[in-house]
């Protein structure tokens, strides 16, 4: 018979993961509907990146890098940006978890799949300009999650928004793509479904 793996196992477990966790937020996102939603934005990135300013990247690629990104928080969770980054010596030694948690999911996985799944499930194979699409991808993700929640006057996501901005900033000078994403997209996110349905109202 077969050898069961738990890889699935783990991934199944995504959404059980909270994020934010240390915010009061209006509404509630877990990490697989971060995943989801940052792969829709790295593929979006993508096909913009290859149709206005020459790109070669694969969009599906992309995609698929960006529902993995996060797969070390099946056994980490998620932890808040502050505390990731609070100090040099607390932020290599959070990475060096990280990548042994994506070398322990990568192991979960039979012999003969891993070669293939290594550079999409542990981020120091990720190709450095997918990883710097999905990156972009999570934090206009993240940027999105916040304005939704600064529309309902949760004075919580205030010092994200400013924090975000600065890196939005520099992402919009280093890719094109993501200013593009921004002047297309970024506006309507927030809209009320009416307004979705009906933009004249």
């Amino acid at each position: 018979m077969q050898e069961q793996s738990v890889f699935m196992a783990w991934i199944t477990r995504m959404p059980l993961l909270e994020r934010w966790a240390l915010m009061h937020c209006f509404q509630s996102e877990n990490v697989s509907e971060h995943c989801h939603q940052v792969a829709v934005i790295a593929h979006i990135l993508t096909v913009i990146k290859n149709k206005r300013f020459g790109g070669k990247l694969n969009p599906e690629k992309a995609a698929t890098l960006a529902i993995y990104h996060e797969v070390s928080e099946t056994k980490l969770q998620d932890l808040n940006t502050n505390t990731k980054y609070h100090n040099p010596e607390f932020t290599k030694a959070y990475k060096n978890l990280e990548d042994l948690a994506e070398k322990e999911c990568l192991a979960s996985l039979p012999d003969d799949l891993q070669e293939e799944m290594a550079p999409l499930l542990v981020q120091s194979q990720v190709d450095p300009e997918y990883k710097k699409i999905v990156k972009a991808a999570d934090i206009l993700q993240a940027y999105v999650k916040t304005q939704n929640e600064l529309r309902f006057n949760n004075v919580e996501f205030c010092h994200v928004e400013k924090n975000l901005n600065k890196s939005l900033q520099v992402l919009q000078k280093e890719l094109p793509e993501v200013q593009c994403f921004v002047d297309i997209f970024l506006e309507s996110c927030t809209s009320t479904v009416d307004k979705l349905i009906h933009p004249e109202m």
